[in-house]
């Protein structure tokens, strides 16, 4: 990959990133203060900010963790079906190129 293209893609992870910490930080703001009166958090808002936070990262692991594991099938049946519509492959249908799991690269290539 070219320097230019793994800058973009480094921005667009960022971007992805700091996305999500927005809407987290949004939501969990919106739901657990109540009184904008003083600077600092009550003890009932932090506890409950801290307990929102948690509950969303544990989430997004979740999503992720099956985001990952469906991406290598979904590349694969795409290629497939890219490939019986163009006639017969020129190459294999494994998502080689692909990003994915580190744990799935080497099955590919075996």
């Amino acid at each position: 990959m070219d320097p230019a293209a793994e800058h973009r893609q480094q921005l667009r992870s960022l971007r992805d990133f700091l996305l999500v910490y927005n809407r987290m930080t949004e939501l969990c703001f919106r739901h657990c203060v109540c009184n904008l009166n003083y600077r600092l958090l009550t003890g009932r808002e932090e506890s409950c900010l801290d307990s929102c936070a948690a509950r969303l990262v544990r989430a997004n692991h979740r999503l992720m963790g099956a985001y990952v594991g469906l991406v290598p099938a979904l590349l694969q049946r795409r290629a497939a079906e890219h490939g019986a519509a163009a006639g017969p492959p020129a190459l294999p249908a494994s998502p080689g190129p692909a990003p994915g799991p580190a744990e799935d690269a080497p099955a590919a290539g075996t």
